[in-house]
């Protein structure tokens, strides 16, 4: 069937079963609008900015487990999009960005709003393109999608020449994609695995590490299962919360540099690591000569890049996390003897005990801490929790009650300001029956709050609290603990209002200062189900605690800090 180059990449993204692209048109992109223009496959949504378009791509990737769509134009409407390609590349999320390119003769001449795309995107995509004629289109968008969700998934760009969109020619999708240099490894070498069953059973103190490996394989329910089957205590790192499910008592909670006591020393005094989809990163592991000294290491991941990169793994099992645990399982059924560490959950419960994770709440001032529980207990396990980069982001990770994995959404790796809103976005449009709550900051929200207007348009009702302290506030936290109270260029007294400013888009908007506004506007949000801004007045001075001091071991933490 013939058809132009435009209409291909509609008829291989409905091949695809896309339901939803998030785009910004442009010169370069202009064919593959008029093409989205005629077709009724899917629903395009148009973001107010290039960037938001990839974070709401991601977000609903992060939500569904689908692979998201994210579609820009050449030049500057590409360099925009690189913060959120980069966002899903250091957390592992299946992307297709479809950017538009200058004609092929125009490429390598400085034309207007060129620039090399694919150059640009090399050390932030799992794999790019430059389409360089028709014929390849279906076969280049067939291997991207596959690409992106195989092995250890990642943003792939497809980058096509405006002259490519307006050719015609016959168009043909293949059914199967044949890619002999890319092979993802998904069973686990079986001897590997037994000897790591025999290093648990060996064991006296061992520790599931759990990455958001997890997540992406949807492995939780086995990961459970091992856990209650060998009675083994597991910390979840940012990107896992939710994998064990707040409720379980083999949970410690999370770990590394604002980890809970119990989590870090659990650590610390480890004889073995069972490491399933992390990476082992520095907020993690902190001073790296210092990390879980007195432990083997089974680590467990499909890529095998990411074994050894920094800690000396004992055990290396290269596959599917699901594959693997599926025949741990089976190894340690007739074997195993959970009474074997209970003296080791006894130390880590007194480690609890001792230290547990706390706040000082007040009446006077709206402590962020208790915001984040409050909606916790009103919405649980209904809500999908979004949120920005900075202390709140801590806070609810840190207390937020999450019972699944896909419940929390979050810039891990690359830390991005401004992701949380239109991540919320792209996340609601994935799960619509799900309510979504962006937590975010006074500093973050300014960065995206543009896309009040594409959450209005699309009746896409998410609820954003903004935990207002009129600070930058992690890195205030920084310059009073390690910089002698100098708070340069943190200081954010002067804003907009932000009631005012969400009404003025379409949404609704509230000021709160005490708990009773605060019930009040959550229900009241819920049930007018627009997009709002929650202005939540909290303690300016507020710190975010456990913390582990940059190059510090895990063990040694700060656990409060007096000095108001």
């Amino acid at each position: 069937m013939k058809m132009s180059g435009a209409q291909m990449v509609c008829e291989a993204l409905i091949a695809e079963g896309v339901t939803t692209v998030f785009g910004y048109p442009g010169g370069a992109i202009m064919n593959v609008y008029d093409a989205i223009y005629k077709q009724d496959g899917f629903e395009h949504i148009l973001t107010r900015h290039e960037q938001a378009a990839v974070h709401a791509a991601d977000g609903y990737a992060r939500a569904t487990g689908k692979v998201g769509v994210a579609m820009v134009t050449s030049g500057p409407g590409f360099t925009n999009a690189v913060t959120g390609i980069a966002t899903a590349f250091t957390d592992s999320i299946p992307l297709v960005v479809i950017s538009g390119q200058v004609p092929l003769s125009l490429i390598g001449t400085d034309g207007f709003q060129e620039i090399d795309a694919v150059g640009i995107s090399r050390p932030c995509t799992k794999h790019n393109y430059l389409v360089a004629s028709l014929e390849e289109l279906p076969r280049i968008m067939k291997e991207a999608f596959y690409i992106a969700a195989s092995g250890r998934p990642g943003p792939v760009l497809v980058d096509i020449p405006k002259d490519i969109t307006a050719e015609m020619g016959e168009f043909v999708y293949p059914k199967e994609v044949y890619m002999p240099t890319y092979r993802p490894r998904y069973k686990g070498n079986d001897r590997q695995i037994k000897k790591a069953v025999e290093a648990i059973l060996d064991a006296k103190k061992p520790l599931l590490y759990l990455g958001g490996g997890v997540v992406l394989s949807n492995a939780s329910g086995l990961v459970k299962e091992l856990a209650a089957l060998a009675q083994i205590p597991a910390v979840e790192t940012l990107m896992a919360r939710g994998v064990m499910g707040h409720e379980n008592p083999l949970l410690l909670g999370m770990l590394g540099m604002h980890g809970n006591y119990s989590s870090n020393m659990a650590m610390s005094e480890t004889d073995l690591i069972i490491s399933l989809g992390a990476r082992f990163d520095d907020r993690v592991t902190g001073k790296l000569s210092e990390f879980a000294k007195y432990a083997d290491v089974i680590h467990v991941d499909i890529d095998p890049a990411n074994i050894g990169k920094l800690v000396d793994v004992d055990y290396p099992i290269v596959g599917s996390i699901t594959d693997v645990l599926e025949k741990m399982i089976s190894l340690l059924k007739h074997s195993v003897k959970p009474d074997r560490y209970q003296a080791w959950r006894e130390i880590l419960a007194r480690y609890n005990e001792l230290h547990p994770l706390k706040y000082d709440d007040s009446d006077d001032v709206l402590k962020p801490q208790w915001v984040v529980q409050r909606v916790g207990e009103i919405l649980g396990k209904d809500a999908i929790i979004t949120s920005d980069v900075g202390q709140h982001q801590m806070w609810t990770a840190q207390f937020y009650p999450f019972e699944r994995p896909r419940q929390w959404i979050n810039s891990g790796g690359l830390g991005t300001m401004g992701f949380g809103f239109p991540a919320a976005i792209g996340a609601k449009r994935g799960v619509p029956e799900k309510i979504v709550v962006n937590f975010t900051g006074d500093g973050s929200i300014l960065m995206n709050m543009q896309e009040l207007i594409t959450a209005a348009e699309y009746n896409i009702p998410v609820i954003n609290i903004i935990l207002n302290n009129h600070f930058l506030g992690m890195v205030r936290q920084w310059q009073t603990f390690f910089y002698d109270k100098r708070y340069s260029e943190t200081d954010l007294s002067f804003q907009p209002n932000f009631k005012a400013l969400a009404e003025a888009c379409g949404g609704i908007g509230y000021d709160v200062t005490t708990k009773k506004e605060f019930d009040e506007a959550l229900k009241d949000a819920v049930k007018q189900n627009k997009v709002c801004f929650m202005n939540v007045a909290i303690n300016r001075f507020e710190n975010v605690l456990p913390m582990v001091p940059t190059g510090g071991a895990l063990y040694n933490m700060l656990l409060e800090h007096k000095d108001k």
